[in-house]
């Protein structure tokens, strides 16, 4: 069926019928950065209820569903937060220790071990329960682990 025989409130129905985000089953570890990021975005969730609230929900069902969504996300996020304090010596990878390793490729790279959500490979964070972590946790200076296949020596560990 064309677009054009739909009704523009069944669009707008099914666009609200958002799926929740998924909700990880491991435990929430998280930095105090972590938890303070978590904070925010809960009170930016509670803030984005209240305005689709303010607004008229009849005619603007997705965002009132993309914000209830968010809001159930953020509550239960923070309300499984366990604050993990940093590790006082860094001498094996371990969460919230920044861990720089060699490539086989030469190159040097080195991630902050963080909890799920605040999580930023690009800003050079990786969580916890990611193939990288895993592989690293646990390890010292000199060690090698197995990386997407390839070996990685571990050359620097701090805090």
């Amino acid at each position: 069926m064309s677009v054009a025989f739909t009704k523009e409130g069944d669009l707008e129905a099914n666009a609200a019928d958002l799926p929740d985000r998924p909700i990880s089953t491991h435990p929430n570890l998280v930095t105090a950065t972590g938890l303070a990021q978590l904070e925010e975005a809960l009170a930016a969730a509670q803030a984005a209820y209240r305005a689709a609230q303010q607004g008229d929900v009849a005619a603007d069902r997705t965002a009132m569903a993309r914000a209830t969504r968010d809001l159930r996300y953020y509550n239960a996020r923070r309300a499984s937060a366990q604050l993990t304090a940093p590790p006082e010596s860094c001498d094996t990878v371990q969460f919230g220790c920044a861990v720089t390793f060699d490539r086989e490729d030469g190159r040097r790279q080195t991630f902050r071990i963080v909890g799920e959500d605040e999580a930023d490979p690009a800003k050079g964070s990786v969580s916890w329960v990611s193939p990288l972590a895993q592989a690293l946790l646990g390890k010292g200076e000199g060690d090698t682990a197995l990386v997407a296949g390839g070996e990685v020596e571990i050359v620097a560990i701090g805090a």
